[in-house]
């Protein structure tokens, strides 16, 4: 099926709220729009690619803070605490498996979306 991700992005407003747009080999490919500063979380047994389609986007550590604009990519590992952030509205692709939840060993009533929808 194609996609065309400027429409899949036009079709929602909320911020932190992923929407799962493909599957592959139990990856799946969520897109999220961001604005300001997600909690601190890891994931224990997955990887979390990011890819920004538009705006600038931070994945922030204890120690360091990675900035991307679009184009470009970022892996966090799997076990490794992070944030995300973004200062203006950001447009990001999320690559990781099937049912991870998106606040990871974090459960919070703002972040955590209680399911991830296909759009």
């Amino acid at each position: 099926m194609k996609i065309n991700l400027a429409d899949k992005f036009a079709s929602f407003s909320e911020h932190w709220r992923p929407k799962l747009i493909a599957e592959l080999n139990g990856q799946g490919m969520r897109i999220v729009k961001c604005q300001g500063v997600f909690p601190w979380h890891s994931h224990a047994d997955e990887d979390e690619l990011f890819l920004v389609w538009r705006g600038q986007f931070r994945i922030e550590f204890r120690d360091r803070i990675i900035s991307l604009g679009p184009g470009e990519l970022f892996t966090v590992p799997r076990g490794v605490e992070h944030r995300t952030a973004a200062d203006e509205e950001a447009e990001v692709i999320i690559f990781e498996p099937l049912g991870v939840k998106n606040t990871g060993d974090v459960d919070d009533p703002v972040y955590t979306a209680p399911e991830i929808p296909r759009i």
